[in-house]
């Protein structure tokens, strides 16, 4: 008897053979073609597992399915995932807990350099034959010994941490829960409330999960709390940021520059004023995609859904719905 596992994403066929190569005994593995809730509905009816990054799945999408067993987030970040739905159904679900943290961190700092050092302002003006164009706007500004002021402070904010230490960084983090002091020491950071943190940060850098409590978190109100030269770089959920009240910060110079790797509605319009603000860095929600991590995240989902085939639990650090 082969299971059957799905993945909800559309992925390029290059990236389905790879994960096919990995697969366990026992099972075939099939991949979304369209993005559309029919088409996941459709594909999702006859699976024993499923995977998703991005896409989220519905109550509906959920009800669809006649026998799945786990769905498996490839990722961190459930909250495009109807979990009561997943409860009512009796389908267990699952993360990738610290699969994605270097990466994320490293595309964190990455995008820190970007706006402070003009990286991809310059890069912009000069592809139209602009070579002064950047200085025009400014002087770039170093990281090295800047206030950073990390919002979360899981695996990735850590490893923003660690990575911000040899540029001599002061960094602030909030959290609900403080960590143990000998743990500060160790990461050489500082615990402030959020009003603080926005007020005395060079760079304030989003990495909380998307909660009732962190939604529309930062808005109009918070921004103008900040210094005028921050940047604020968001890896965390667009639903955090009031896109809005950003726009008209950024426009008004409120704050100095922002960067953004996730958005309130994905696939990011192409149409969206979010694309033409000179002083926004946008990338497509790419941040935690590292070949070097492929393998290893996908052997930790394949190792659940192992689990899970043989009845048992799955690994009660990556579990979010038993």
């Amino acid at each position: 008897m082969t299971s059957h596992i799905v993945v909800l994403d559309p992925i390029l066929e290059e990236r389905a053979v790879r994960m096919r190569a990995m697969l366990p005994p026992g099972f075939e593995l099939s991949h979304a073609t369209a993005r559309d809730d029919e088409h996941l509905k459709q594909i999702i009816a006859d699976a024993d597992y499923a995977i998703s990054g991005q896409r989220a799945v519905t109550a509906d999408i959920l009800r669809a399915a006649k026998k799945l067993k786990l769905l498996h987030k490839w990722g961190v970040g459930v909250d495009n995932f109807d979990l009561d739905a997943a409860r009512d159904l009796g389908v267990k679900v699952a993360r990738t807990t610290g699969s994605n943290a270097l990466p994320v961190a490293e595309s964190t700092v990455g995008l820190m350099l970007a706006l402070l050092r003009n990286i991809v302002a310059g890069h912009a003006l000069l592809q139209t034959g602009d070579w002064m164009g950047v200085r025009r706007g400014g002087e770039g500004m170093l990281l090295t010994r800047k206030t950073v002021g990390l919002v979360g402070f899981g695996h990735i904010g850590k490893a923003v941490a660690r990575m911000l230490r040899g540029f001599e960084c002061r960094i602030l983090y909030h959290k609900p829960t403080r960590l143990a002091a000998q743990e500060e020491a160790e990461l050489g950071v500082e615990f402030a409330d959020l009003p603080r943190l926005l007020a005395e940060s060079d760079v304030v850098s989003l990495h909380c999960p998307l909660t009732p409590q962190t939604r529309d978190m930062i808005d109009r109100r918070a921004l103008e709390s900040m210094k005028r030269s921050v940047i604020l770089v968001n890896m965390a959920r667009g639903g955090i940021v009031v896109e809005d009240d950003l726009i008209g910060a950024l426009r008004d110079n409120i704050i100095r520059g922002a960067a953004t790797d996730v958005y309130a509605e994905e696939p990011l319009p192409p149409d969206s004023p979010l694309l033409n603000l000179p002083n926004l860095v946008t990338t497509p929600h790419i941040a935690a995609l590292a070949n070097d991590t492929f393998e290893k995240s996908l052997r930790q989902i394949y190792k659940n859904i192992l689990r899970v085939e043989a009845g048992e639990p799955v690994d009660p650090a990556d579990s979010v719905v038993a």
